[in-house]
Parts: C-alpha cells; structure tokens; sequence
C-alpha cells in the first residue's frame, strides 16, 4: 500500500546561544549550527534572532519592515514621522544569493516615540506599549506592510529559504549579538511566506518554535481581548504576544509565564502538596485560555536572557548543553555538537519544565 503523507510530524528544527558574560558572536556560529538541520525544513522559512547587535543606537526601538509596494512604505512612513523621531533609516543591507530571486522591500529604523503626540498622550500610553500599539496599526491596518522585529539593540532577520541562504542574504557573519536564536521551517498547517518565517518579535520578545499550537484559536480569542491583533497566518504569533501580556503587562516571572503555558495536568497538581496545590490551581484557572495545546517545543529569547521549554508530554524534542558561561539549546544535541564539540553538560529537559538562563548582572543590554 503507498501512503502520501502530508504532515512531517516532526519537522521545524531550532537552536539556541546565550553568553551569560555578555560577549558577543558572530552569527556564522548560529548559522553554522542551524545548517547541520536542514532536513528539518523544506527552504519555505528560515531565521534568526539576535540581541547585542545595535550598540550605537541602544536606546532605540529598531523597526524592521518588510514591504510589499512602495505606496505601503510610504503610508508607513508618514506615521512613523507623525509619532517618532527618527534617528535613522535606511535599507536593510543584504547579499545577492542564489535560490532568493523575489524579496519584500526590507527597511529598517531607528526611532523613539514622540511624548508630544496627541494619539500617544490621549490614551496614556508608556513608550513599551505604544510601540506595540504601533506595530499592531501597520500590520492590519497598512496592507503590504509587516513589522517583523521592533526591539531595543535586536533585530530578527528572516525569509523564504533555507538556514544558509537567508544567513548569506541578511550578511549575517557581520553582526555580533551575546543572544542568537535560529529557526528552520517545515510548514504544516499554515503558509510558507516571508513574514510567516520564525523567529516571531514583539519589543525585545522574540520566538521560535517548533510543533504545532492547536489551541490557536481560543489563545487568539483571548489576545485579542487585550488589545493584540493576529494577523500574520501562523500559530506561533500567539506565543510572542502571550509572553508580552503575562510577563511585561501582567507582572509574571518567566518560569509562571512557561508554568501557565504549559500547565501540569489536573491529576498532577491534585498530587501536589497544599500550598502548591493552591498556587498552581489559581494560575491555572486565571490563565486557563492561555494554555497551549499541542506538541511544541519553544525557544524564547529576550535582552536579559533564553527560555527553552516543551509542552507538557514532550512531543517534540529539546536538548540543552553548556560550556563555561555559554549555554546553547537546540532541537537536536548533534547541532550543539557542530559548535561547541565538548559540551561540560548535555542533558534533554523534561515535559513543560523551562530551562531558564539569564545574563549576569549588568551585562548585555
């Protein structure tokens, strides 16, 4: 019998790096590393995150936009001049590479809001959230135009192609960054386009994800409520936002945030003691609609520090290893191999329980 299977039910393949110290690398490394998965992706999405890579403009939002026309381009930059200083802007520089024929117009800023604006002062909005508010008006409201990265000192790189190609095009190896995280994709559910690549951004957030979030619809439900809109056809856009909201917004510590996402079940928190009963119950029944389903495993990367955790039966795959004060994540212990040949410690994380890593005091952004 010929079977015709449409789903690689494992594909998606993701990596990992956090210097503890703050030093910085160069992204050949991440690339180097990510290039050892390529039979986890087709060549339909491929990307990376990095923090540290922007010192002379630190204390600026870094908006990366992909355009698909001029007229969008120029909608986007009449608001971003009503609302921002604009520090800088300019083309972000790429590489010509083979097998990336077709591109979006890529443009990057430099900008801080303007405290004088009547839109921003009218709602009493902090800098943080009226960024996100801006990134959430141009991407459902300006067609042909996606904010894909608008961090401090970060920036997302990402695209339709394979982990080598998109690192060549962005010219990558001449960008040093103390955090990098890399994403192959191998889309199932949801289209291979340019914005729809990992990682996924909101401020310094940034996500790459591998699995599936089949609690996608009542997750989005449940954004939107707060004021989110999900408009780039993919998953995995909930987890960025999630974290924003819990963490940011909400007051959360990182490990309550993965707690909440990916909760122990009933029968395991009936088991524990009282006051973890208690504790868990009530988080679990705050954040019930921000629990995510289905097999994931999530890198979550911010300026202080790199969360890896999977969901709670570990259905897709995850090893951590370290080496001095430099700790790599990755879907696979042979990717952190290709960089880093004699790990101290390698070990996979067990079912919804975050590996949580942050920058020594002082050090990084």
């Amino acid at each position: 019998m010929n079977h015709n299977f449409q789903k690689d039910i494992s594909g998606c393949g993701l990596v990992g790096i956090v210097n503890k110290d703050g030093k910085r690398i160069s992204g050949s490394f991440i690339c180097k590393s990510l290039c050892l998965m390529n039979d986890r992706g087709n060549g339909l999405g491929a990307g990376y995150a990095a923090y540290g890579i922007y010192p002379e403009f630190k204390d600026f939002y870094a908006f990366h936009i992909m355009y698909d026309e001029l007229g969008a381009k120029a909608d986007t930059e009449e608001y971003l001049k009503k609302n921002y200083r604009i520090e800088k802007k300019e083309p972000i520089p790429t590489a010509p590479v083979e097998g990336i024929a077709i591109h979006p117009l890529l443009w990057r800023y430099f900008v801080k809001p303007l405290p004088e604006k009547a839109e921003r002062e009218a709602a009493g909005l902090p800098d943080d959230d009226f960024v996100v508010r801006t990134v959430m008006k141009i991407n459902s409201e300006i067609d042909g135009a996606y904010v894909f990265s608008s961090g401090k000192n970060m920036g997302a790189f990402k695209g339709v192609g394979m982990p080598m190609e998109i690192a060549r095009f962005f010219k990558l190896e001449e960008y040093e960054g103390y955090i990098w995280t890399g994403h192959t994709r191998f889309p199932t559910n949801t289209p291979g386009w340019w914005g729809g690549a990992h990682p996924f951004t909101l401020l310094d957030w940034s996500i790459v994800h591998n699995g599936e979030i089949s609690s996608y619809g009542i997750n989005k439900r449940y954004l939107e409520m707060y004021g989110y809109k999900l408009t780039l056809l993919t998953d995995t856009e909930v987890v960025a936002y999630l974290f924003d909201l819990m963490v940011r917004k909400h007051g959360l510590d990182t490990a309550a945030a993965c707690t909440a996402l990916a909760a122990p079940f009933w029968k395991n928190i009936d088991a524990l003691p009282e006051d973890e009963k208690a504790a868990m119950t009530a988080l679990r029944m705050v954040y019930g609609s921000a629990l995510m389903n289905g097999p994931f495993s999530i890198l979550f990367g911010h300026s202080k520090g790199l969360v890896g955790f999977n969901d709670r039966i570990k259905l897709r795959p995850l090893v951590a290893a370290t080496k001095g004060k430099t700790v790599y994540m990755a879907s696979e212990e042979s990717s952190i191999r290709e960089i880093c040949p004699s790990p101290e410690k390698v070990w996979a994380p067990r079912a919804g329980e975050p590996v949580i890593v942050e920058l020594e005091t002082g050090k990084g952004q």
